[in-house]
This record gives structure tokens, C-alpha cells and sequence, in this order.
């Protein structure tokens, strides 16, 4: 994701005007007045649905900053602006919408829904840069030893999410617990940089 603040401005909008359209949908769900064509996920679950996904994922991030530290991984990490950080709190409502709303496979069986769940995750990884970088020298792939942990932290966080999603414990396969989950991980990830000195200016 590019630091340019005015396209980091942009993206927040864009997840504050998504999440509105979301909430909308949620409200009339809950109310019992379905709207056709609602946005995926729109529906209420129980208060443990959402403590199970954050729990989950909470332990990978435990995890994944155990492994960086045995690993002699943790002064690699990359550096995060403020502004960048409040981009990552707002980026779940669409990254969810997306990975665990349009791209979830349905009415095909479970092996297939979990087939699509894990392809989905590979690509989800993938598109976080871990293995490249795109800057103003240009795309370059970035294969050490950070990288790929980084992108596994991903991929394994990204399956945790589909879980949230399609579990039996979600019984109305709401998107609530996949977009609180991935919203304490990135809130976790920011308080753990801020506390070993990655976080540096506003933007």
C-alpha cells in the first residue's frame, strides 16, 4: 500500500463510505427487513462468534512476533506513519467485503468452499508486500527470510478469518467477527510497532 498521504486520505474515505453502506444493510437485516442485493455478511451474531475470531487471531499475532523475535527477525520490520496506521484500522471493512464477503464459495460443498477459502488466502498474502516492493525505483521482489515468514503470518491469519467467517460457531455467517478480528490485528500490529520505536511521524 503506498504512504503518499493523499492516497492513504482517499482509501479512508473510501472504507468510512463502504462501512456506512454496510451498516445500513446490517440494520435493516437485523431489523427484518432484508434488502435485496445487500452487501455480503450484513447480518448480526452472537457476542461469541466475535470473541472466538479475535481470540484466534490474536494468538496468531502473539505467535507470529515470538517467531520474528527467536528468528532474529523483529528489526526488519517495516517502519508505519500514523496516518498509514489509521489506514489500517479502516482497511477491514473492505479487505473483509472482498476476501471473506464476494470471494467466499457457497452451495458447492464444503471441500470446495475450503478449496476457495485457501486460494483466496494465497492470494490474499500475495498481495500484501512482503515478497516485493513497488516504489519510485520500481518493482523489485523481496525473497529473504522476513518476507516469506511475513507473508505465511498472512496466509495463516487469512484462513483463521475464513473460519470466522464459516464456522459452525457463526451460525448466520455474519462478516461482524471477520472485520473485529482483522481490526485487533492491525491494532495489535501498530502497538507493537509504536512500542519498539517503528512508528515515526504523521505521515
Amino acid at each position: 500500500m503506498s504512504n503518499n498521504p493523499v492516497v492513504l486520505l482517499v482509501m479512508i474515505a473510501m472504507s468510512v463510505l463502504i462501512a456506512r453502506f454496510w451498516w445500513q444493510d446490517y440494520r435493516a437485516q437485523t431489523a427484518g427487513q432484508a434488502r435485496p442485493g445487500a452487501l455480503p455478511g450484513a447480518r448480526p451474531t452472537s457476542l461469541r462468534a466475535v470473541t472466538i475470531a479475535c481470540a484466534g487471531v490474536l494468538v496468531i499475532l502473539a505467535a507470529e512476533t515470538w517467531g520474528e523475535q527467536r528468528l532474529g527477525l523483529a528489526a526488519q520490520q517495516s517502519h508505519m506513519t500514523i496516518l498509514f496506521a489509521l489506514y489500517t484500522l479502516c482497511a477491514p471493512i473492505i479487505e473483509e467485503l472482498v476476501f471473506r464477503g464476494y470471494l467466499v464459495v457457497e452451495n458447492r460443498g464444503r471441500t470446495v468452499m475450503w478449496l476457495a477459502a485457501f486460494g483466496a488466502s494465497l492470494l490474499f498474502a500475495a498481495l500484501h508486500p512482503f515478497l516485493w516492493q513497488w516504489d519510485e525505483h520500481g518493482f523489485a521482489f523481496t525473497l529473504g527470510a522476513k518476507g516469506w515468514f511475513s507473508a505465511a503470518a498472512v496466509f495463516v491469519t487469512s484462513l483463521w478469518l475464513y473460519a470466522a467467517r464459516l464456522a459452525a460457531w457463526n451460525r448466520t455467517r455474519s462478516l461482524v467477527p471477520c472485520v473485529a478480528a482483522h481490526f485487533a490485528k492491525n491494532a495489535g500490529v501498530f502497538a507493537i510497532k509504536a512500542c519498539a520505536g517503528f512508528v515515526a511521524g504523521w505521515w
